[in-house]
Parts: C-alpha cells; structure tokens; sequence
C-alpha cells in the first residue's frame, strides 16, 4: 500500500512556498510540518497488514467452531475504499487554467507587438516643440479641431463678448 501511496500526487512545496504570502508564512510552515509528520506515518505502515495466524487461535481457544467461524467471517470482510472524485475535478481545473494562460499570454504578446509599433510611431515622429498644429492633427487625428463646432478658435465669437 505504501508503494501505491506514494504513486499519488507529491506536493511540490518549493514552488507553493513561493506563492505564500509572508503574512501566512506561519501556517505554511504549519502544514508542511503536520504533512510531513502524516506522511512519515503513513510511510511507517507495511504495504499489508500482517497475516493472522488462524491455526494458533484454533489451538488456543478451547470453543470448537469459533474461529473457523471468524475466519469465515473475515475473509468475507471486504472495506470499500473511498473514491476518488475530485482529482478529475481539478485535473479539468487545472488544464482550464493551463488552457487561460496560455490564452492570455498569446493575447499579451499581441498587444505587447501593437504597443511596439506605436513606441516606434512615436519615437520616429518630429519633437512636440517643432511641431505646428497641423503636424500635430496628422499625427493625433483624434485632438484635431472640429472647425464646424468651434469656428472662432482659439477666439471668442463676437457675440460671446
């Protein structure tokens, strides 16, 4: 059994330490501890309980019939073990994030490509101090002057006055 515990998911706890915060650095260190002592038990257990020797209780015990009946009954014993239900649960959560990741990441090296080209836009473009307003409208489409909205800018209309 020990064989097939270990065949379970190992804890990877340098990389979870890294993702604790300092602040709960003492539970961490909490559950490792108890983990690691869990774990040192468990690992203690043979594989299968030891065998009981039914011919030394059939010569000890003086009640004909008993212990072939326990025997009978004990071979029949069988425990179920749990079933694991939530490792596919969170398999499918974690190949979910693997599958988000990897979407953002390829989403984060497009815009990080179109922030790219507009630096080069910028770097390339006449300095602010040389440019006239109509440099500046070619290059910012967006701050040009709407003449039909404000005709008079940058003075007042007459009727302002």
């Amino acid at each position: 059994m020990a064989g097939r515990r270990a065949a379970l998911k190992a804890i990877d706890w340098a990389a979870f330490a890294e993702r604790v915060p300092t602040n709960q650095r003492a539970m961490f260190n909490a559950l490792k501890t108890r983990s690691d002592a869990l774990s040192a038990r468990l690992a203690s257990l043979p594989e299968k309980p030891p065998a009981i020797d039914w011919a030394h209780y059939k010569a000890a015990i003086a009640k004909a019939g008993m212990v072939d009946e326990f025997q009978k009954k004990f071979s029949a014993l069988k425990i179920p073990e749990p079933v694991d239900t939530q490792s596919a649960k969170i398999d499918a959560q974690e190949q979910e994030s693997a599958k988000n990741t990897a979407e953002y990441v390829q989403a984060s090296k497009a815009r990080i490509a179109q922030y790219e080209q507009h630096l080069q836009k910028l770097k390339s473009m006449i300095p602010f101090e040389q440019m006239t307003i109509e440099d500046m409208a070619e290059a910012f489409p967006e701050t040009k002057l709407d003449k039909e909205k404000h005709p008079f800018w940058p003075h007042k209309p007459i009727a302002d006055l």
